[in-house]
């Protein structure tokens, strides 16, 4: 028999263990790869959602005389590479396509904690209601993309033991159901945390 043969062979009778096994998943693979592609586009709707705001939050800052213009720079500069990164789901399997993404996300994160922990630092800015309310709808998006992403992490991973786990893993690889990438949240919260500020003189000079 030739080796082109008995790769055939070997292919039909996967197909067929795979088809004729108890709790194949192939059912269970489609609602899940429904499911995480849904999670993901809600992830994506968050973070966009977060990049939105930046603008106004910007142009506001920039009326407050003296504000660090390197902590405006490094936000609109981050909102830019976080925005300029596009991840499909047809993408979510490929570890350095969401680790760039993650990362562009996670730095943009940590630009805005700045901007914010600057701002503390400018009463006229604490005053100013429109800075405000711009700084409550960040939080409120913060804490959707948390959601949102929890959401994702819950479904990849429902999906990826079905995908990893014997007889179902005999399903993956004939469907081409690969494992997909999750969130390294530990990762991300060490990139997004808020850097030590120290103001030393007081309130800036005006």
């Amino acid at each position: 028999m030739s080796r082109s043969f008995l790769r055939r062979l070997a292919s039909a009778t996967a197909v067929v263990a795979a088809l004729s096994t108890a709790g194949c998943g192939y059912n269970d693979f489609q609602r899940l790869d429904e499911q995480s592609k849904a999670a993901w586009a809600e992830v994506l709707n968050q973070y966009q959602r977060r990049a939105d705001l930046i603008p106004n939050l910007v142009a506001t800052v920039k009326g407050e005389a003296n504000f660090e213009q390197e902590t405006l720079t490094r936000v609109i500069e981050a909102r830019a590479k976080a925005t300029s990164i596009q991840l499909t789901p047809e993408m979510l399997a490929d570890p350095q396509a969401m680790e760039r993404f993650q990362q562009a996300q996670g730095q943009l994160g940590s630009a805005l904690s700045r901007l914010l922990v600057v701002a503390e630092n400018y009463p006229n800015l604490k005053a100013n209601q429109a800075f405000q309310d711009l700084r409550v709808q960040l939080e409120g998006t913060e804490n959707r993309i948390t959601v949102a992403r929890n959401g994702y992490i819950k479904t990849v991973q429902e999906y990826n033991v079905l995908a990893r786990s014997f007889p179902t893993n005999l399903t993956a690889m004939v469907f081409s159901y690969a494992p997909k990438v999750g969130f390294t949240v530990a990762n991300e919260q060490e990139i997004s945390r808020p850097p030590a500020v120290e103001f030393g003189g007081g309130a800036p000079k005006r």
